[in-house]
């Protein structure tokens, strides 16, 4: 079982403030699933547009969240030598929003491996706040050169 911080995640990631939504890597089995966790607080910047008087996070950045969560449980699942090409987001389907996550909330993403072929992984995010599902989708990325 693997665990990650920050900096680890960011040698993973392209992604960086404001865009980088994990915040550590809670355990991780390659090639099966990850387990991350991003911290939701006040002073993130969408919080100033969305919305003002009732601040909640955006669906599509609790998605994106999941998202970059399989992302790096691609490049860790990813033989030696794929390691180094991007991976890229290509594919959301069944996604529902079940419950706002709000600022002082902690999202817990949870990305289970349902299918890998050649340059294609395919994989089912779900999105918590404590026990409560706040989101869930499958998710498709590509390795290598953009769709």
């Amino acid at each position: 079982m693997i665990t990650c911080d920050i900096r680890k995640i960011m040698a993973y990631l392209p992604h960086r403030y404001p865009f980088i939504l994990v915040d550590r890597v809670l355990d991780l089995v390659p090639g099966e699933q990850i387990r991350a966790l991003k911290n939701v607080t006040i002073n993130e910047p969408f919080f100033q547009g969305h919305f003002p008087d009732l601040p909640v996070m955006p669906g599509v950045l609790i998605i994106e969240s999941m998202a970059q969560t399989g992302g790096i449980l691609a490049f860790e699942s990813a033989p030696e030598k794929e390691r180094g090409v991007p991976v890229f987001f290509t594919a959301i389907d069944k996604a529902r929003f079940r419950k706002p996550v709000t600022p002082g909330d902690q999202l817990i993403m949870t990305v289970t491996v349902l299918k890998k072929r050649s340059n294609l992984v395919k994989m089912a995010g779900v999105a918590k706040v404590e026990d409560n599902v706040a989101a869930e989708a499958e998710l498709m990325a590509v390795f290598g050169e953009a769709p």
